[in-house]
């Protein structure tokens, strides 16, 4: 995620990348085939079920495949490259992350989720506790991870295109940012779920097939010994260390909490993020669902093997000066590296690539938020229960335009800024607010509504508050307001704080919360989440 922070900064200096006209020519291309295939798909959208879960129709292979282009962010592509060419094993040290993070989330909430709920996170929290204040409580959790992740995707957008179109001004990347906003809201607004999940299917084949071809021509270049790769890559950087352990971390005792604390937030908040886990709604059976962790794993475990010898490879054929130098500093490693290998052409696919991958991650987070909101809140809490789909559906769509002017508007306003604090934000409040509150839904009968409200509240308070007095925030040149210093909290991500309170505040209070749960529901609940049994009905009525 740190890679958009990067390009943000870097993009208003940068200088063409290749023959930006072939990049516009790819892009047209792919916003063309996607457009006539969200078109095709927004037929069938009659129902609600239609427009937030695709119909349940996807099979596994093809969720699956659509989660993976839903998980893999440009960051995973453009981001963890970098890191590994600048810093070597601790750069490696991100796939490490986000794969395990990936297991968590499918293998431990994944499809207990699907089995108990039917569109959002907010149905599985409220199948046992009371309706109005958990939805209200997951709604602004949801609407919180979503919109600050969607500001920072739509900086990065702006930067990261402007770069790869040889576009300088601030003005030209603010009409980058009105592009991919408009192409986003038309996405959802007329695609609705399916013609998002068919974006993230196109997304994830280019990025998989883009990063496989890079890798095998890499490791040609080295005649297929990735032992000699390695040792050309500690020569370039002039230090072998690079291929050991603590160049990034380790160096202070404040670096290494800090380290433990973004790997929790990263791991755990995964699990939380309501985008990912919306996929598994659209699915028809319990079994798909199974089918689509298998798939996903193999996808992104393949992803993350690539970048090993894509990072490597940057560090051996270009040189980490030469990257670090270049437009977009260390997010300049792929692309950098695509254009030694292939020239202008494959350049211009990469940056196709990059471009789909962002396009993908906003359509999905625009289409999650407005679901939480028309579903959760609308239609639970405002209309209590007495609305019809279509009447839903409508402020769905409602919703996605005000999300869209408001991601449009905020990306704008956050060019230059430090993105990293509002992706660090996403990735707080999902593991402080949501995960706790998850677990403790489907596996603690004793879980209570006070214990619900007090974790997700109690979760998004404690990571907004410790960033705000954090160096990310201030008191730093890298800081979002660096002309200020209110930096009283050391580390730069609230994980190793928040994540703990969150689950104790969930357990104080539960076990505070005097009032008598229904028991036959927590019992359904487990049942229903373990088994699978009654989960087409819970879904579909």
């Amino acid at each position: 995620m740190q890679s958009l922070t990067l390009l943000a900064q870097g993009a208003a200096a940068s200088t063409k990348v290749g023959n930006p006209l072939v990049n516009i020519g790819i892009f047209i291309a792919f916003v063309g085939i996607t457009l006539v295939i969200v078109l095709r798909a927004s037929k069938n959208n009659k129902t609600a079920a239609d427009y937030y879960a695709g119909g349940r129709s996807f099979t596994g292979t093809q969720n699956g495949t659509a989660i993976a282009g839903d998980y893999l962010s440009a960051a995973s592509f453009l981001g963890i490259v970098g890191a590994i060419a600048i810093n070597g094993y601790d750069g490696f040290l991100y796939s490490i992350g986000f794969l395990v993070a990936w297991l968590v989330a499918l293998l431990l909430v994944a499809e207990l989720l699907r089995n108990t709920g039917k569109f959002t996170m907010a149905d599985v929290l409220s199948f046992r506790l009371k309706q109005r204040p958990v939805r209200i409580a997951a709604a602004i959790s949801t609407l919180a991870v979503c919109v600050f992740y969607l500001l920072a995707q739509m900086a990065g957008a702006g930067a990261l295109v402007s770069l790869l179109l040889g576009i300088d001004q601030k003005l030209g990347q603010s009409l980058v940012i009105v592009i991919v906003g408009a192409l986003m809201i038309l996405y959802v607004l007329v695609g609705g779920m399916k013609g998002t999940t068919w974006v993230q299917i196109i997304k994830a084949c280019l990025l998989i097939a883009g990063a496989l071809i890079m890798t095998v021509w890499t490791l040609a270049n080295f005649g297929f010994n990735f032992s000699e790769l390695l040792g050309k890559a500690a020569e370039v950087a002039g230090n072998p260390e690079i291929l050991n352990p603590g160049m990034q971390y380790g160096k202070s005792e404040t670096s290494k909490l800090d380290f433990i604390s973004l790997a929790l937030a990263l791991v755990l908040g995964t699990a939380g993020l309501p985008h990912v886990l919306m996929r598994f709604y659209t699915v028809p059976t319990a079994k798909e669902a199974r089918k689509s962790v298998v798939w996903a794993i193999w996808l992104i475990g393949a992803f993350y093997l690539f970048t090993l010898v894509l990072g490597f490879g940057a560090g051996a054929l270009i040189g980490p000066d030469r990257i670090k130098a270049a437009p977009g500093g260390v997010n300049s490693a792929a692309p950098l590296l695509a254009y030694e290998l292939g020239g202008t052409v494959l350049l211009g696919l990469i940056s196709a690539v990059a471009f789909a991958t962002i396009l993908a991650v906003v359509a999905g987070l625009t289409i999650t938020a407005a679901a939480s909101f028309a579903h959760d809140v609308y239609a639970s809490v405002i209309a209590k229960g007495r609305t019809t789909p279509e009447k839903e559906m409508k402020v769905a769509r409602r919703t996605v335009l005000v999300i869209g002017v408001f991601a449009i508007a905020g990306g704008i306003g956050a060019q230059g800024q430090n993105v990293a604090f509002l992706v660090a934000l996403a990735f707080a409040v999902a593991a402080s607010a949501n995960l706790p509150t998850i677990l403790y839904s489907l596996f603690w009968k004793g879980f209570k509504t006070r214990g619900a409200v007090w974790s997700m509240y109690g979760g998004l308070g404690s990571a907004l508050l410790l960033i705000i007095f954090s160096p990310v925030f201030s008191g730093a040149e890298t800081s979002m307001i660096p002309s200020i210093d209110m930096s009283i909290f050391p580390l730069a991500n609230p994980g190793i704080v928040s994540i703990p309170l969150a689950f104790l505040l969930g357990w104080l209070g539960s076990v505070t919360d005097k009032r008598i749960e229904d028991p036959t529901k927590a019992a359904e609940m487990e049942v229903r989440s373990l088994t699978g049994v009654g989960a087409e009905k819970a879904v579909d009525h």
